[in-house]
């Protein structure tokens, strides 16, 4: 076993640095109930900012976020349209169905669909049979697919088409900032065509904990509520928006050390002969890719992995998973990549 491992399970696995620390024991609290916590009211007003929105709501989490957003903007009964092996559908334990009661079709393939395929699945309100349609909601950039960015064109389009259908929308952004790395736009830019967005403070920011959801006004004043009815009000909560705040000056812009990374560990499993895997799929700080049957068991590549000091994750049957981040290093993603690709091909 290496004495060190080189830890790419998930972005959610950092430890908060100790700049980050010290931000946040320095951090002025208050009671957030009484919306007297000072530093989570400056992170709230700046994520409503940098998202383009009039207000914004700090939460635990990013599935909070997403709970939250399909509660206030759905009815039970409703259908909720997102793209194929979207977090709301694939990694919320089935939150939808039980909190907001209703029910999610998937659409396009690796997270990606068309306006067209919305107005082919969308069903009117009244029918006699059919859930109304009433919600869609697109994951960017989109986790199971790779860490692919939705195409802002496409966006636009399906935005504009919800709207023509009497839809609402909602952008399910937990890694929002790495698309706009990826993509030159600004969070604000890929947030406009939404009605309601979220992103995550606790993925390639590096923060321990939370997300912010974001909106007009009235709904913000909704998710507050839902919020409360979901448990996940806060009382000093500025300790954990500290670390937020810390990270919006100091981690951006080296979020594109993180697709550099990635797109390295890329080039060396697509070099892998028993790799089933797009290069192109690496857009931002994700690798997902398959292995062709030739392959050693997906139990036994994490295995030997591991004792060569990698850490990697099983995301399906002959489907892995590798995410950079802000605690390891261009030299761990060289070695971490030779290592999985040595591994695929019988050369480790």
């Amino acid at each position: 076993m290496a004495d060190r491992l080189i830890d790419l399970r998930s972005d959610t696995l950092t430890r908060p640095t100790d700049a980050m620390r010290q931000a946040m024991a320095n951090a002025p609290v208050g009671d957030d109930q009484y919306g007297e916590d000072v530093s989570v009211n400056a992170l709230e007003a700046r994520i409503a900012e940098l998202l383009g929105k009039e207000a914004a709501v700090f939460v635990p989490s990013g599935t909070m976020a997403n709970q939250i957003a399909v509660k206030v903007l759905t009815r039970p009964g409703e259908e909720v349209i997102t793209g194929g092996e979207a977090h709301l559908l694939w990694h919320e334990a089935g939150g939808a169905s039980a909190n907001a009661g209703v029910q999610i079709i998937a659409l396009g393939t690796s997270g990606i669909f068309t306006a067209d395929e919305l107005r082919g699945a969308f069903k009117p309100r009244g029918h006699m049979v059919f859930p109304a349609t009433t919600l869609v909601v697109i994951e960017n950039t989109h986790n199971r697919g790779g860490g692919v960015v939705f195409p802002q064109t496409l966006v636009e389009d399906v935005c504009v088409t919800a709207g023509e259908l009497g839809m609402t929308t909602y952008l399910d952004g937990a890694r929002l900032f790495n698309a706009a790395v990826a993509t030159g736009k600004t969070p604000r830019e890929l947030a406009a065509p939404f009605r309601m967005a979220s992103i995550a403070l606790s993925k390639g920011l590096g923060c321990p904990v939370g997300s912010v959801i974001a909106g007009n006004s009235e709904d913000m004043v909704a998710a507050r509520r839902q919020r409360r009815l979901f448990g996940g009000a806060m009382r000093q909560a500025g300790i954990l928006a500290g670390a937020g705040l810390y990270a919006l000056d100091h981690h951006m812009e080296r979020l594109a050390e993180d697709h550099a990374n990635a797109r390295l560990i890329g080039e060396h499993i697509s070099g892998a002969r028993n790799a089933d895997f797009d290069l192109a799929t690496v857009q931002s700080n994700i690798v997902v890719f398959r292995t062709r049957p030739e392959a050693p068991p997906d139990a036994e590549v994490i295995a030997r992995a591991r004792q060569q000091g990698v850490l990697l994750l099983a995301f399906g049957p002959r489907m892995l998973r590798m995410v950079t981040h802000l605690d390891v290093s261009r030299a761990d993603c060289e070695k971490a990549g030779a290592v999985v690709a040595g591994i695929l091909d019988g050369r480790a």
